[in-house]
């Protein structure tokens, strides 16, 4: 105890192993309080710029006006991961730790999907939302063909996807993958899902006609964050556009088209006007709102797919028709949340893989 100080309250440290709703934080916003001991502080401006100050003590995390700092565990983690839905009891073992900093780029992938998915939403990262993030984009990457885990997997098959695997967590999260094992998950009911099976194939008993029952209300599903998707698109549209620029590209021209069309989405981006009001004045219906909250949400969508095709192309040459798709579904999905007319009256469709 320092001479001629009273002794108050002593802070707890957060631990990075702290037992809470749905795992350990990977990350967190710091507030007031100090880091944990070993975690790496990130400060974002108000722009989304992100810096990684140098560690020495508490007051590295300090922020400037305008600034919100986080610290987040590089790890190593290991969580489970369910690759196909329909065969839950079959999964993978995944440890993986967070990059560290790269001096070549301007921003770090994990600050920016620390910044664009989760800052705005909550104030901390548990392990299990992160895995359920995780588990989604490899079930999306499967479905959409750019990652391939066929059954009865060979060597060689295995070691395929393995690297899709790799550079998919790389460049849709920012972390890196040190460990990736096929498990059987020890707590699925194996019996109680045969027991399922066998009773959805058996004909249904013929039952005494129930009581009449009023009818049920549909459950409505619930909105789309608008707000949650446009804050995505606006921060990672440039950032995709660089990581475009970094891939080879077999016509310049062609290239080059799909550079400015981004640019355009990004511009559409920053110009799209507020859900709530369709002129001064005029507020937007309740089923109009949802309507082009569901078409942010799917622009959202689409810059997912982006990411991942981006991700197949570093591994295998090919041409750019795939880009040319999701950026065209990307566009037209903007155009519907800024309620072009021509974007709802059934004219346009979402172009299909």
């Amino acid at each position: 105890m320092t001479v001629g100080h009273e002794p108050g309250p002593r802070r707890r440290e957060p631990s990075l192993h702290g037992g809470e709703a749905g795992g350990a934080p990977v990350a967190a916003c710091c507030g007031d309080a100090a880091p944990p001991a070993g975690a790496t502080v990130v400060v974002f401006g108000a722009d989304g710029q992100a810096r990684r100050p140098a560690a020495f003590g508490a007051r590295a995390t300090m922020a400037g006006k305008g600034e919100t700092a986080w610290w987040f565990d590089s790890g190593p983690h290991t969580i489970g991961l369910v690759p196909f839905a329909g065969a839950p009891e079959l999964g993978l073992r995944l440890a993986f730790v967070v990059d560290a900093a790269d001096p070549r780029l301007a921003r770090q992938r994990f600050d920016l999907f620390l910044f664009s998915e989760v800052a705005g939403q909550c104030d901390r990262l548990p392990l299990g939302d992160l895995a359920g993030r995780i588990e989604l984009a490899l079930r999306a990457a499967l479905d959409q063909g750019t990652l391939d885990l066929p059954p009865c997997t060979s060597l060689a098959e295995w070691n395929a996807f393995r690297a899709g695997l790799d550079e998919l967590l790389y460049m849709r999260f920012g972390i890196t993958v040190d460990d990736c094992v096929p498990v059987e998950l020890d707590d699925v009911d194996f019996a109680g899902m045969l027991r399922g099976r066998a009773a959805e194939s058996m004909p249904p008993r013929p039952a005494e006609p129930p009581e009449p029952l009023p009818p049920p209300v549909a459950a409505r599903p619930p909105d789309p964050d608008d707000a949650a998707a446009l804050r995505r698109l606006f921060l990672e549209l440039p950032d995709a556009a660089r990581a475009l620029r970094s891939l080879p590209a077999p016509a310049f021209a062609l290239r080059q088209a799909l550079l400015q069309r981004l640019a355009l989405a990004a511009l559409d981006v920053n110009t799209m006007p507020a859900l709530a009001w369709s002129a001064p004045g005029h507020a937007r219906g309740r089923d109009e709102q949802r309507r082009l909250g569901g078409a942010s949400a799917a622009a959202a969508r689409a810059l997912d797919e982006l990411w991942a095709q981006f991700a197949a192309m570093k591994r295998t040459s090919g041409d750019d028709t795939e880009l040319e798709r999701i950026v065209a579904n990307l566009a037209f999905h903007l155009a519907g949340r800024r309620a072009d007319a021509a974007a709802g009256t059934g004219e346009r469709r979402e172009i299909a893989p």
